[in-house]
C-alpha cells in the first residue's frame, strides 16, 4: 500500500512563496511519475504540474509555468512544489498523486492511482 502525505501549506501574502512536500511510503517511489493537483472552493480539481520518474521531464499548467517548480528526491521518497510569486487565484487545497505506469494524458486525474490527503494553500491579496 502506498501512502502520500503532503505538508508545507499555509497562509501567505500575494507575491510570497511556499514549498510543498509530498512524502511517499514504500520502495517503488522512484519508479513512478508523480503529479500535483489542486482544488479551489466551488471548482473542479485541476492539474498543476507533473514530473517524470527520474525528474528529467517536468510539465506545468500554463497559469503556473514560470512561477512554480516541481522536483523530486528519490533518495528521500519525496516530491516538492516550489511556489513563487503566489497569487490569490492559487488559493486551493493541493494534492500530490502517483501516476499510473501507463497512460497518455498526464493532466488527467484518471491517470493517477494514489493520492495524498491534501494541504491548504491560502494566498491573501
Amino acid at each position: 500500500q502506498v501512502q502520500l502525505v503532503e505538508s508545507g501549506g499555509g497562509l501567505v501574502q500575494a507575491g510570497g512563496s511556499l514549498r510543498l512536500s509530498c512524502a511517499a511510503s514504500g520502495r517503488t517511489f522512484s519508479s513512478y511519475a508523480m503529479g500535483w493537483f489542486r482544488q479551489a472552493p466551488g471548482k473542479e480539481p485541476e492539474f498543476v504540474a507533473a514530473i517524470s520518474w527520474n525528474g528529467t521531464n517536468t510539465y506545468y499548467r500554463d497559469s503556473v509555468d514560470g512561477r512554480f517548480t516541481i522536483s523530486r528526491d528519490n533518495a528521500k521518497n519525496t516530491m516538492y512544489l516550489q511556489m513563487n510569486s503566489l497569487k490569490s487565484e492559487d488559493t486551493a487545497v493541493y494534492y500530490c498523486a502517483r501516476r499510473r505506469l501507463y497512460g497518455s494524458n498526464r493532466s488527467s486525474r484518471l491517470e493517477y492511482d494514489y493520492w495524498g490527503q491534501g494541504t491548504q494553500v491560502t494566498v491573501s491579496s
